[in-house]
């Protein structure tokens, strides 16, 4: 599902909780480019050579759904979560054929089935342009910076990737506007689904388990990508390695962390706890609570909503313990003395002037448009879809560095396969999101305010939000690709009632925009810049940088800690989820489990937490041995681990991973795949020759 801007804050982004300056062992999510070698080597006597980092960094994926992912065959065979591909599984559903609920197995090629709005992505390199970004920007404050820096990473990744059908390139912007590094990336726009398991198996335990552990969770799945009809030959992947885990070994994380916020100022860090956080914790709530009544309705309901519900959950859990974090006195009290040593070790630096204040009145200024700019966009797949033809037609009218973001030649490809990719759309769910969305804005904004009344006009929420879905036809992808090749014209002549409102709320979203970009955007990437330099001036330059949705690798060991006193195990095993099995939900045994009881070795190691440090986006990233193998995926954190987005403590945060010991047991004798089994072995599968 999507749920756009209900967390509108800003990226400025990455430092530790540590003692300020320094890094615990095994914190950090490091760029290929600055490994700490040398600590890694103190911390363990052991550090991978360039070689060893080159392998594995090439055979990391990103999946555009914001998951991680990695290749495992010279066939093109993709390793991630579950819970990553559940959005094409729920996609490629039907009431008769329900590949959630009873999982899928290809056991020939010709049955991996394409994920609608998928892509697959891999680093081919990485290049420092600082300096061109920032002579953009030359002395340009507010809006005008954000029109030159947006206008200068247009032309960048134009001109670094010209092929658009098999590049990707994506100016990233670390340190809060400190550095920016060109991305450039080998994609495949074909990625099928191939192996999945039962949903109740992926997700044992459902909510009450999410972010804890010991888990019990077979959270894995396969997917293929494929060029010009048939799978691609990869040049590098990693051995797949079904083994049990050791207690103490070295593990590295590689893959795509999402964002952090580790270099947030007290003042942007008061902000989440007193304006974003607590709206989105109570309106996620009353979003949970319409979706459980709705799907309790019928059967359909219940199938069709279960991805949406799922998201919900996850991202209400997420939040909670971000707003536990940020009220634990002594949290905020680490955080609190690493700014405070950072303000000291820059005091006397006049050059610096005093980013901090800056920071703060951006965001003062922030607070006063925040709710209009959170609430304009309503949340609704179809609306999406609405959206981007709108502004498509607008957008690519316009010089390519003029462009607002996501509509640059850069990214139109991808812009183009999502809205246009074939995929089932519920007309009660977007009638019911939109409705939220629309009751929500009236709620925050008022019924009086002028936004609501633009927004609303007469019109009820919730009647609303019938017309627009009742009389849309953008769930047809004929329908949108027409709209889409016809341009500006073809949308001006539109009578389609999503279309027309689109138009009509176009205007007000890019005013909010310009003044957010002017008032608070502007001025947090300008004191980025400063920050960035009093951090370095005073800890030095090799730190790991925010989290950005992009290539980053982690290294720590397989580790449990002490809860309440205890010591937690490191690693659970098949067995322990008979044992956990209550016969209800959300306790109760995937159907395969049950039913292939005597056939699984319960001894076998099942899932298993490391030290790693990882944030929402690392979800299916390879867990790597020394020897280079995949022992896992990492598909969760412990309740710990919520508190990372802002700092991570190492002696409780963790990462959860599903073992490839556990895969493999699942792959032979619960949801039989032999000739996936054979491929990962190396000795090739159907269609494919082994090494």
């Amino acid at each position: 599902m999507t749920l756009r801007r209900l967390l509108l804050s800003s990226a400025l982004v990455a430092t530790p909780l540590a003692m300020p300056g320094a890094a615990f062992a095994d914190e950090g999510m490091w760029t290929f480019d600055g490994f700490p070698a040398a600590r890694m080597q103190k911390d363990y006597g052991w550090s991978p050579d360039s070689a060893w980092l080159d392998k594995v960094r090439s055979a990391a994926v990103r999946l555009t759904g914001g998951c991680s992912a990695s290749f495992v065959s010279p066939e093109g065979l993709i390793l991630t979560n579950h819970h990553c591909v559940v959005d094409c599984a729920q996609n490629l559903s039907t009431a008769d054929k329900d590949l959630v609920a009873n999982g899928f197995v290809a056991d020939t090629r010709s049955k991996e089935t394409k994920c609608p709005g998928q892509q697959a992505e891999v680093v081919t390199a990485i290049t420092d342009v600082t300096d061109k970004v920032k002579g953009a920007i030359g002395s340009e404050t507010g809006q005008a910076l954000v029109k030159a820096r947006d206008g200068a990473i247009a032309n960048l990744e134009s001109l670094s990737c010209p092929d658009t059908k098999l590049t990707r390139c994506q100016v990233v912007t670390l340190f809060g506007g400190g550095q920016y590094k060109l991305y450039q990336y080998r994609k495949y726009s074909d990625v099928r689904l191939v192996w999945a398991p039962e949903f109740q198996a992926a997700f044992f335990g459902g909510d009450p388990d999410n972010f804890n552990y010991p888990r019990y969770a077979l959270d894995a799945s396969f997917l293929r990508a494929y060029e010009d009809g048939k799978p691609v030959k990869v040049a590098s992947f990693l051995k797949w390695n079904p083994r049990a885990p050791q207690p103490g070994e070295a593990t590295f994380v590689v893959g795509n962390p999402g964002s952090t916020q580790r270099l947030f100022t007290s003042d942007q860090l008061a902000f989440q706890r007193e304006v974003s956080l607590p709206i989105t914790l109570a309106i996620y709530s009353e979003l949970r609570g319409r979706v459980i009544t709705a799907m309790e309705q019928s059967e359909a309901k219940k199938r069709e909503g279960g991805d949406t519900l799922f998201g919900i959950e996850n991202s209400l859990k997420v939040f909670i313990g971000r707003q536990q974090a940020l009220n634990s006195p002594a949290f905020t009290a680490k955080l609190a003395a690493a700014e405070a040593d950072l303000k000291a070790k820059s005091a006397g630096n006049a050059a610096l002037g005093n980013p901090w204040g800056d920071v703060a009145k951006a965001v003062s200024a922030y607070r006063e448009v925040y709710l209009p700019y959170r609430f304009m966009v309503p949340t609704s797949d179809l609306y999406d879809y609405a959206e981007t033809l709108v502004r498509a037609a607008e957008e690519r009218g316009k010089p390519n560095a003029e462009r607002l973001p996501g509509y640059t030649d850069s990214s139109l490809p991808l812009t183009e396969k999502q809205l246009l990719d074939e995929r089932p759309i519920y007309p009660w769910l977007e009638q019911l999101k939109l409705g939220w969305s629309f009751s929500k804005a009236r709620e925050y904004l008022g019924a009086d305010d002028a936004d609501t009344r633009l927004i609303l006009g007469k019109e009820s929420p919730e009647g609303l939000a019938a017309r627009l879905v009742a009389g849309s036809k953008l769930a047809d992808p004929a329908v949108r690709k027409a709209l889409w090749e016809g341009g500006k014209a073809a949308i001006e002549a539109s009578d389609d009632p999503l279309i027309q409102y689109a138009r009509k709320v176009d205007p007000r979203e890019r005013e909010l925009k310009k003044l957010v970009d002017e008032r608070y955007t502007g001025p947090l990437a300008s004191a980025g810049a400063k920050l960035t330099q009093a951090r370095f001036a005073a800890y030095g330059d090799t730190q790991y940088p925010d989290a950005t949705f992009t290539l980053r690798i982690s290294y720590g060991k397989v580790a449990g800690w002490k809860e309440r006193g205890a010591d937690v195990t490191p690693v659970t095993t098949l067995g322990g989820a008979f044992d956990r099995a209550t016969g209800n939900e959300p306790f109760n045994l995937a159907k395969s489990f049950a039913a292939n009881e005597a056939r699984i070795n319960k001894a076998t190691a099942y899932d298993f937490v490391t030290t790693n440090d990882i944030i929402g986006g690392n979800s299916g990233s390879p867990v790597v041995a020394r020897d280079g193998s995949v022992i896992g995926a990492a598909f969760d954190g412990n309740i710990h681990s919520l508190g990372g987005n802002y700092g991570y403590e190492s002696d409780v945060n963790r990462t959860v991973v599903v073992s490839s010991a556990a895969v493999h047991e699942a792959l032979t004798n619960i949801y039989p795949a032999p000739a996936l089994v054979k491929e990962l072995a190396g000795k090739g599968g159907k269609g494919g020759k082994g090494k």
